[in-house]
Parts: C-alpha cells; sequence; structure tokens
C-alpha cells in the first residue's frame, strides 16, 4: 500500500467508527443478516470466520441480468455496512458459544474438536443466530471442511486467472469483467473444472464419494467478493472447498484494485492451512500474472517435503522467463514447478505422475471443446448488450 492510501485509510477510519455510532444511536441500523464463510480444520481444531451486514437485499445472479444489475450487485457488495460490536451465538455439535463482531462486522470462531463431538462426514455444518430480548432475530448455517487422514493429497489454487478468467493485468478488460458479469455468465478457463474435479477424486474410485481430496482457494480477492466467487464455483461445478480472501477495502473507489496490491496475505493463510494438515502434501496452483510463483517458492522454501508439484498458468508473457528461472530454482529441492499455458498439459502431467487415472483426460478435452462453443455464444451476446445499452 503506498503512503497516500494509507493516509486515506487513517483518515476514513474514524468517520467509519463514528458512522456505526451514529447509526446505533438513531436507531437507523437495518435489518442484519449473518453471512458464514465456509471452515476449515483437521479432527481436533477449526476456523470459521464469518460478518454480519445490513441486508442489502443483494438478489442471485441469473444468466440473462442486464449489465445494470451486475453493476448494481457489485455495487451492493462493496456499500454494504458491516455491523460492529454485535454478539453472534455459534452452535456446533450441541455447545454454544458467544462472539462479538469487529469494526467491520467480522467475527472468528476458532474452536478446539473434543472426541465424540463430530460424526464421519468431512462437512460438518455450524448454526450461527443473533438474539433480541431472548429471541432470535436472524440465523444462518455455515460449513466446516474437516479433512480425513486418507486424502492422497491436498489442493491450494489461486483464483483470478488461474481457473477464472479475470485479465488481472489488464485494468480495462478486469473492470468489464468485474463491473458487468457474474457468476453465472463469467467463465472459467477451457477444461479446468473437469481438471479440478479430477483431481478432487484423484486416483480413487470415483463412485466412492467418501474418498477425495481437499480444496482450498487462497486469493486476494476480497471477502465482499465471496458470494461471487463461491456462486461461480457451485454453478460451473468446481470443488466445494474453503475460500481465503482478503481483508475488504476500506474505501469503495478501491475496488478498481481488488485482487491487486500485497499478496503477503496468501502466505499466511497457505503457512495456516499447512500447519492443520502436517502429514498431507499438497498441489499448488496458480498463475504468472501475480505474484504466485514468487509466494509458492517461499512455500517451498519452508515446507521442502509437502509440496507434490506447482502447476503455474502461463498468463502474462513479460514474466515467462522470470517464472521459468524459479522453477529451475525450485529443482534443487525435488520440486517441480510447470510453467503451462493450457489446462490440458497440467492434466496430462498429473496423469504421469500418478495423481490422477489416465481416463480423466477425457472429460478435460471434452469440456474445453464445450466451452469453446459456450464461450463464443456468452461473448456475442454481452457484446450486444454493450452495444444496446
Amino acid at each position: 500500500m503506498d503512503i497516500f492510501n494509507l493516509l486515506v485509510d487513517v483518515v476514513n477510519y474514524p468517520f467509519r467508527k463514528l458512522k456505526s455510532f451514529i447509526k446505533k444511536k438513531l436507531g437507523w441500523i437495518g435489518e442484519p443478516i449473518i453471512l458464514p464463510y465456509r471452515g476449515y480444520g483437521n479432527h481436533n481444531q477449526f476456523f470459521i470466520r464469518g460478518r454480519v451486514i445490513e441486508d442489502t437485499g443483494l438478489s442471485q445472479p441469473e444468466e440473462h441480468d442486464s449489465l445494470w444489475q451486475n453493476l448494481l450487485a457489485m455495487i451492493k457488495r462493496y456499500s454494504s455496512s458491516g455491523i460492529s460490536e454485535v454478539e453472534v451465538y455459534a452452535e456446533f455439535a450441541g455447545r454454544v458459544r458467544r462472539y462479538t463482531t469487529d469494526d467491520d462486522g467480522f467475527f472468528i470462531v476458532n474452536q478446539i474438536v473434543e472426541e465424540g463431538m463430530i460424526d464421519d462426514e468431512d462437512w460438518q455444518p455450524i448454526h450461527f443466530y443473533m438474539l433480541k430480548e431472548g429471541n432470535v432475530i436472524t440465523e444462518s448455517y455455515g460449513e466446516i471442511l474437516l479433512t480425513r487422514k486418507q486424502a492422497q493429497y491436498g489442493v491450494i489454487t489461486d483464483i483470478d486467472d488461474t481457473l477464472l478468467i479475470s485479465h488481472a493485468t489488464n485494468m480495462r478488460k478486469k473492470l468489464r469483467l468485474m463491473l458487468f458479469k457474474n457468476a453465472k455468465t463469467r467463465l472459467p478457463f477451457d477444461g479446468v473444472a473437469a481438471f479440478y474435479c479430477a483431481l478432487e477424486r484423484g486416483t480413487s474410485n470415483s463412485e466412492d464419494e467418501k474418498n477425495f481430496n481437499p480444496f482450498f482457494y487462497v486469493s486476494s480477492s476480497e471477502w465482499n467478493l465471496y458470494d461471487l466467487l463461491a456462486d461461480f464455483c457451485y454453478h460451473h461445478n468446481l470443488p466445494k472447498g474453503p475460500f481465503l480472501l482478503r481483508e475488504v477495502k476500506i474505501n469503495l473507489k478501491k475496488i478498481w484494485k481488488s485482487g491487486g496490491g500485497n499478496h503477503d496475505h496468501k502466505l499466511d493463510k497457505i503457512r495456516h492451512i499447512l500447519s492443520l494438515h502436517e502429514e498431507r502434501e499438497f498441489i499448488l496452483i496458480g498463475d504468472s500474472g501475480q505474484h504466485d510463483a514468487e509466494i509458492y517458492k517461499q512455500i517451498v522454501h519452508e515446507y521442502p517435503e509437502r509440496i507434490k508439484t506447482i502447476y503455474i498458468r502461463d498468463v502474462h508473457p513479460k514474466r515467462h522467463d522470470f517464472v521459468y528461472n524459479i522453477a529451475k530454482e525450485l529443482a534443487e529441492y525435488d520440486t517441480r514447478m510447470l510453467l503451462v499455458k493450457d489446462t490440458e498439459v497440467a492434466a496430462i502431467d498429473a496423469i504421469k505422475n500418478g495423481y490422477l487415472p489416465p481416463k480423466a483426460l477425457k472429460g478435460i478435452v471434452d469440456e474445453k471443446t464445450f466451452n469453446k462453443h459456450m464461450a463464443s455464444d456468452f461473448q456475442m451476446v454481452f457484446d450486444r448488450m454493450v452495444n444496446q445499452e
């Protein structure tokens, strides 16, 4: 963050506090809703984050939504006010604990899992609610991924320009996608959904739903975009997993920098995932457009025996040689970093190294062919909407 933005943040901070204080005193706080984000952990400990905000009436996206409907939805995401210093109750495995939201409406549940508290399922439910005069005024349900020891490996993946076409290094294209498309009209890279689902299954029997490899989505996008990213993954049949995103931007005008800036928080989040899954090796997936290669290099230095392979999507020609040199350096640690232009290339490598069965390649190739036709149709419709509006 540069000095100007730091000064702006410092100046804005007391005004946010004052705004929240005045609205509370005058009774202007809108209807609260609890937004739980998917949590994760092991069979001894878990973490889950949530936020209490004023209900903005954000509706589910539809493929036929207009450009202005999509723009309004993005404005609602970034203009929603977190409600500070309110109590949220979390009920897990029959036990209730109370938490208080911070200045931006966030709360974090960090809980020990005792023997006998959970069943044998990987996803565990957690119930959140708020009380007023002893009555429940709002509630929601979250999920926590408690992974099994028999998983073949774990996968940690970036989002922007790794699985979701974002044009993070081209500001004009990035803004066009971010402001005028939604979870159902934005597109993944060709073959990525089939590739990720194959990695989730690994070489286990695809009919055995209990044997799956956990996915973790680590991104520099803000928590404001959680619903968009979760809806995108659901709509495009990507593996279900926790999202580890960036703290909310203070200024609405900073929306254009979403996904940019300092990426050190990704290092911390990946370290936390690895610390909670000490017995597991991981595959890392990212892109060359930002700093994934450098971040993953640092992770390999710190956990040299925990990283099986790194796949970097080659999306930025000017950084090709730089990333390639990192890959050569990591070879000294017996860690493979592959700079790939295409999902199919990564899939072939995964098959050669025993991460996937050979039959997985057909599904990836078939999806690529289908997506090319869909992408062409979507672009024609989108361009027509732009010209009309």
